[in-house]
């Protein structure tokens, strides 16, 4: 099942850091998070789905893409992806994270 989300994509200006301060505009994972083109791939992402409301919803295609990628960017395994996910901003931008969380329950 796949519940496709209604809001608008944020800009980098909007994301959200509770210790203040801002995202540096030249890291390597906000340049990243601007080449790829997430919404245009969102509406096949979606079809992959059943659409008789049975089961989970599946996450997000940022959020699924963008975790893959962070994974073997780093060549990490999946436990060290969440941990790096968890920690680091920049990476929760990079999947489409309003702002920044400790925790990761929505992932």
């Amino acid at each position: 099942m796949y519940r496709k989300e209604q809001k608008a994509q944020f800009s980098f200006a909007d994301f959200y850091l509770p210790f203040g301060g801002s995202l540096n505009q030249k890291n390597r994972w906000v340049v990243l998070a601007s080449l790829v083109p997430w919404e245009k791939f969102e509406n096949k992402y979606a079809e992959q789905f059943s659409e008789s409301g049975m089961g989970a919803p599946a996450k997000s295609f940022r959020i699924a893409l963008g975790s893959l990628l962070i994974k073997e960017k780093l060549n990490i395994t999946d436990e060290e992806t969440i941990d790096q996910i968890r920690e680091n901003p920049y990476l929760q931008y990079f999947i489409g994270m309003e702002g920044y969380r400790l925790s990761l329950i929505h992932i």
